[in-house]
């Protein structure tokens, strides 16, 4: 019977404790700021730090503070910060930044090259590249965001970009070149 009743005991603790946890996670819940989510939704995730930043979640943390202009990433592009400046509001930029923006890019393992020193794996920030010590590795394509943070640590240069050429399921509509004026009022068609 002392069994069943410590075993009682613990359900009932175990019980009003759990309560008591709800109870304090919904009550003292940390709200993140909307504003950051939609911009860290818009950057490119490719953590590459291009930005002057470690992520892109420092990036959106700064733009929504004010800290950091809108045209600072490099694989966003121009459309990147286009959509920036229409979500803030503010005005577009031309892209201001050492490294000028690119075509979307993958990384590939000249396999034949390679000698396995791992080094490329530590460097990749999204865990894109398999292999392992003194194997030959390679790129996991769906991974891969081009950031090249896997080029300067290869000792033996076996690492190239392919620039990824649109496919339907990835083109996406330019903004026109042209600027587009209204026509004067009274040319207008009736």
């Amino acid at each position: 019977m002392t069994l069943l009743n410590a075993l009682l005991l613990m359900a009932a603790v175990a019980l009003i404790l759990g309560a008591v946890l709800g109870y304090a996670a919904v009550k003292f819940r940390v709200e993140g700021d909307p504003l950051v989510e939609k911009i860290d939704a818009l950057l490119p995730q490719t953590q590459c730090g291009q930005c002057g930043h470690p992520g892109c979640r420092p990036y959106a943390e700064a733009l929504a503070e004010g800290r950091d202009t809108i045209n600072r990433c490099p694989p966003g592009g121009e459309e990147g910060i286009r959509k920036l400046a229409d979500l803030l509001n503010v005005e577009f930029l031309p892209y201001d930044g050492e490294v000028a923006p690119k075509l979307p890019a993958l990384a590939r393992i000249d396999e034949d090259r390679c000698i396995g020193c791992t080094l490329c794996l530590q460097a990749c920030p999204v865990d894109a590249i398999v292999g392992a010590a003194k194997q030959m590795h390679t790129v996991i394509a769906s991974e891969c965001t081009g950031c090249e943070l896997c080029l300067p640590p290869c000792p033996v240069d076996c690492i190239h970009m392919e620039t990824v050429a649109p496919t339907l399921s990835t083109w996406k509509w330019q903004y026109p070149v042209v600027p587009l004026t209204p026509a004067p009022a009274g040319k207008r068609a009736a």
